[in-house]
């Protein structure tokens, strides 16, 4: 092990003074070749410290794929490949550029056999030959991968790169690297003490360890530097914490924003306690669902694009169930508020079954776009792309509803009859269709929601049911039909519980909100912004 550092390190140091160089292809051709003549483990490692004699960064990716056990020799001719897929067919790839040359059946060959300390070999070459490879990222994730495994015989590897480096993060990277080994190392006090300093200013969860088993180090100022440093990380650890729960009440709160943004326009408008509302967003769901099954099947290529076919369809999927549910049902219920909440859970009970029915009771698979996948990091703070862009699609949605109700006449006839109904009636406003359309309105609005929801939850008929109860508590906490007070109320709810969770638990979390939304009612019965209006006063 250690020698092959030594020549990675020798090899740099060359780099240093001459520039770059690569090995001559057919001369690294020529090493890989020699694992077919590798029958024992010994023999296996000095195929691999001969191709970390090359240097060449090029060889990165055969050995990984050999850490992976997809190397095997072909037994007819002791060719060398990298292979896919098994039984009778299996692809053979070129061990330099993955590209298919070939097939052939697992019977025509022959695994080269490793074991875990030659994937570490592997791993310890690999990160010597990336750290002068073109593309940043990969020698950031080589940087990464010294600093999570630190040797004192990298440091001079690392100081010829740092040295060379023109990216200023991935210098710092090397440097954090190097700081990890030389506290691995039995450097000097004073270089132990500088390494101390940069890690403590690099921050972060995964300094701790180090950081602790220096704390034990027989160098009584190294010891209590250490010491010092994890305190202060740690600090630093609680306010990214802090942060972090902020973030997650931030999504959770969008998430209820969507979820009862649509219910505050209902129930704001004509008071219908409407149960069913969370299978308008179940409905949602499903649309996407049918809408990516579609593509999958006609168009793959168009994968990136079904959420945004699918928001209209599911708004308009929605929407009509809701203004049919209004007009065959709710319209003749209007001033009993507990036949309409037994009516609206019947429906429910009948759109979940019916649900169920066609597309039976098991999760369905809804994927996210290329778009949305993956994630990144703030500080300490991690940010998932999904979750990221539901946070914006809540808010253009609620932006876009606050101009539909500012400054369209439709909007303008809704909010005089919800603040003073007869009067809008005399004043020749057709409070049923307003009534029919304003419901129709708020069902589209939880159909797109259930597009949101499907790139973070399980699809399946029982979906809505999960946030028909928090959605209620938004609207009543922020004020009946107030969108202002909706999204204030999702996000003060959101955050709440997530700073909750970590000390009660999500079970008492959301029973201690609904206890505070409790005692506030008593104080506060129309909640945060209660609407204006003759009607709603009397």
């Amino acid at each position: 092990m250690r020698l092959i550092l030594f020549l990675t390190g020798l090899l740099a140091m060359i780099m240093a003074v001459t520039g770059p160089v690569r090995a001559d292809e057919a001369e690294l051709r020529a090493a890989i070749a020699k694992f077919a003549e590798a029958t024992k483990f010994s023999e296996t490692e000095a195929v691999i410290e001969e191709i970390a004699g090359l240097g060449d960064p090029a060889a990165a990716t055969a050995l990984n794929e050999l850490s992976e056990g997809q190397v095997m020799v072909r037994e007819s001719d002791g060719e060398v490949f990298v292979i896919r897929g098994k039984d009778d067919n299996v692809q053979l790839l070129d061990p330099l550029t993955l590209e298919v040359v070939g097939t052939a059946t697992e019977d025509d060959l022959r695994k080269i056999k490793i074991k875990n300390s030659i994937r570490r070999m592997i791993a310890d070459v690999v990160s010597g030959l990336t750290l002068r490879a073109k593309d940043p990222k990969i020698r950031m994730q080589a940087a990464e991968t010294i600093f999570s495994r630190p040797d004192e015989d990298i440091i001079e590897t690392l100081d010829a790169v740092i040295a060379e480096e023109q990216d200023d993060r991935v210098r710092q990277a090397f440097i954090d690297a190097r700081a990890a080994a030389v506290l691995d190392s039995d450097m000097s006090e004073a270089e132990k003490l500088e390494a101390v300093d940069i890690l403590e200013t690099r921050g972060g969860r995964d300094v701790l360890p180090i950081l602790t088993t220096v704390s034990n180090s027989d160098i009584a100022t190294v010891a209590e530097a250490a010491k010092t440093a994890i305190a202060s990380v740690e600090e630093r650890l609680m306010f990214w914490a802090a942060g972090q729960n902020i973030w997650y009440g931030i999504s959770l709160g969008s998430v209820l924003l969507l979820a009862a943004i649509g219910l505050a326009i209902t129930f704001g408008v004509m008071g219908v306690i409407n149960m069913a509302h969370g299978e308008m967003v179940m409905l949602g769901a499903y649309t996407t669902f049918v809408v990516q099954e579609v593509i999958r099947n006609s168009a793959p290529g168009m994968f990136d694009y079904s959420l945004a076919i699918a928001l209209p369809l599911a708004f308009l999927v929605a929407g009509t169930a809701g203004f049919v549910l209004e007009r065959g049902v709710i319209r003749f219920l209007y001033g009993r508020p507990l036949e309409t909440l037994l009516a609206t859970w019947g429906v429910s009970l009948i759109l979940q079954q019916t649900v169920r029915t066609i597309f039976g009771p098991t999760n369905r698979e809804v994927g996210n776009p290329s778009w949305m996948s993956g994630s990144f990091e703030v500080g300490e703070i991690l940010i998932t792309t999904n979750r990221l862009w539901i946070v914006v699609f809540s808010l253009v949605v609620f932006a876009i509803l606050l101009i539909v109700l500012k400054r369209t006449r439709f909007g303008l006839q809704m909010r005089a009859v919800t603040q003073n109904r007869p009067m809008a009636s005399s004043m020749g406003i057709a409070t049923p269709w307003v009534d029919a359309f304003t419901f129709a309105l708020g069902s589209g609005i939880a159909g797109i929601a259930g597009v949101a929801l499907s790139q973070i939850d399980n699809v399946s008929p029982n979906l809505g049911q999960g946030y028909i109860i928090d959605s209620f508590m938004v609207v009543v906490f922020g004020g009946v039909g107030n969108l202002w007070g909706t999204l204030v109320g999702a996000l003060t709810l959101g955050v709440a519980n997530k700073f909750l969770e970590p000390y009660a638990g999500a079970v008492l979390a959301k029973i201690f909100i609904l206890v505070f939304i409790i005692l506030f009612i008593q104080k506060r019965p129309r909640g945060l912004f209660a609407l204006k209006g003759r009607s709603v006063e009397t």
